[in-house]
């Protein structure tokens, strides 16, 4: 009987710490979707404005070839995006890959996003709301274990609202925040300001007009910054909008891509005032 004691301790911890890990997704789930619900319902209603290609006389070509490619003369703006992905993350640049499940939910004005991926192990959210960026990440969703916020990560999540934004076209359209530089046949700088705070990217396009990849330098952490490189791939026409279904994220580091996301896209809705 006494041999059968460490092993139903370790049924017990097992069990356990199951338990835990189940309540923590509970909770994170929860406050996800009420915070999602908050920030969609307080987003303005830009749908009254309607695109047109007159909109695109003095835009850089391929960033007019672009927004003819993917909107529709007559395209209402988009006032929000929810999505739902899997893919794949790593915890570090020298780490294994691992599955992630995530939801994201992005409004264009104000800019804003929310944006909650799951593991096996930890749950992690990154939001910009309110002019505010944070970082969090909960081990088994319970523990905290990262917790990122201030100036700088108020500037990287910004980035990351307009790097995404490729899901929400519209957005990108010349306003008195979003402005277009040429560069090249294939290139054009995109310039955000908000709130006396102005973020850029050099965005390429393919020979199909599709947006494929936003390069910026970006805050890791509290001290560290390097250039960043957001891909996006395997464009499809959802609810009458052309937008990516796979999107990469990378670091730079001497030189050299270091992947460490990868997502692809499973759903995708537009308007929507609730959360999933």
């Amino acid at each position: 009987m006494n041999d059968k004691k460490p092993w139903l301790l370790a049924s017990g911890v097992l069990v356990a710490a199951a338990a835990g890990f189940g309540v923590g997704r509970a909770l994170v789930g929860r406050q996800l979707r009420q915070d999602a619900r908050r920030l969609l319902r307080t987003s303005t209603d830009v749908t009254s404005s309607i695109y047109r290609e007159t909109q695109l006389a003095d835009l850089p070509a391929p960033v007019q070839r672009y927004f003819r490619h993917v909107l529709h003369e007559g395209q209402p703006y988009l006032r929000s995006v929810r999505l739902r992905h899997t893919g794949q993350f790593k915890t570090s640049l020298d780490g294994d890959w691992g599955a992630i499940s995530g939801q994201e939910y992005i409004i264009a004005d104000p800019p804003a996003f929310i944006w909650q991926g799951t593991t096996s192990l930890f749950s992690a959210r990154d939001e910009y709301v309110a002019g505010r960026g944070q970082l969090l990440v909960r081990l088994f969703g319970l523990v905290p274990i990262v917790y990122g916020r201030g100036p700088r990560y108020d500037q990287a999540e910004l980035l990351r609202w307009l790097g995404e934004i490729a899901w929400l076209p519209t957005a990108l359209l010349p306003s008195e925040r979003v402005s277009w530089t040429a560069q090249d046949e294939y290139s054009a700088t995109l310039t955000f300001t908000y709130q006396r705070q102005a973020i850029s990217y050099l965005v390429r396009f393919n020979e199909r007009n599709e947006l494929v990849q936003c390069e910026a330098e970006r805050y890791q952490s509290d001290t560290v910054r390097l250039p960043w490189v957001g891909r996006f791939a395997e464009y499809q026409t959802i609810h009458g909008v052309r937008v990516p279904t796979q999107a990469e994220a990378s670091w730079i580091v001497d030189g050299q891509p270091r992947p460490y996301a990868k997502f692809q896209l499973q759903e995708l809705d537009y308007n929507s005032m609730d959360s999933y």
